[in-house]
């Protein structure tokens, strides 16, 4: 488990060096090339280098690289993680902005109780709007999301499941004409041939309020 606050720049080795795991696990990484894929003097580069191979997050040999160790790795998915998870959340909103370089900022704000929140909100996806793969929680943000059941967006939800509606992202007109229809936290649907059904009535809305629609699957 790691514990304390890292700071950012300490935060962004860790996560880069995760980024070149998942390109070639295992493998060692030089110190020029982290320097240039984080766009810093070599020398700078060295200096964390031997910095987080002293407190444990590396294991660094001169002039063969260094690699994440079990601490490091850890450390690093979660940053990696919580990066994408932002850029999920930042392409569900209206943001017209930076998605990566705003979700190079957020993922430094992000603690378990946030990250857990977020990643319940955004039914617990698997990959970023890129198509890359989202890094698993780790054991302790993990163990809570099992404990709330499958989360999914509405309009992810697959036929013959059912469950419960969780968390509507809509404006009050719009949660107040759903809620006619029966859609609101805590009631039951049942999704069977592409149709959503709530209180026995097949309820016709577009796949954008689907979108915005959390919902607890049991299946």
């Amino acid at each position: 488990m790691v514990t304390g606050h890292f700071q950012e720049f300490e935060d962004e080795y860790l996560e880069a060096f995760y980024e070149f795991h998942e390109r070639k696990p295992g493998q060692r990484v030089r110190n020029g090339d982290i320097a240039k894929y984080l766009n810093v003097s070599p020398a700078s580069a060295t200096e964390m280098v031997q910095r987080l191979a002293k407190n444990g997050f590396l294991d660094y040999a001169p002039y063969k690289g260094a690699m994440l160790t079990e601490t490091g790795l850890e450390h690093g998915m979660m940053m990696k993680r919580r990066h994408r998870l932002a850029e999920v959340l930042l392409s569900r909103l209206p943001f017209d902005g930076d998605v990566h370089e705003t979700a190079c900022r957020l993922e430094h704000a992000f603690n378990d109780d946030l990250e857990l929140c977020i990643s319940k909100f955004l039914g617990n996806p698997t990959v970023d709007p890129s198509g890359r793969n989202i890094p698993p929680a780790n054991d302790r943000i993990s163990s809570k999301l099992e404990a709330t059941g499958d989360m999914k967006f509405l309009s992810d939800v697959e036929d013959d499941s059912s469950g419960e509606f969780e968390i509507i992202v809509l404006t009050q007109e719009e949660k107040e004409l759903l809620s006619t229809l029966g859609i609101e936290s805590g009631n039951h649907f049942i999704k069977t041939n592409g149709d959503t059904m709530v209180n026995g009535q097949i309820i016709d809305i577009s796949r954008e309020l689907a979108s915005k629609i959390v919902v607890r699957v049991q299946h």
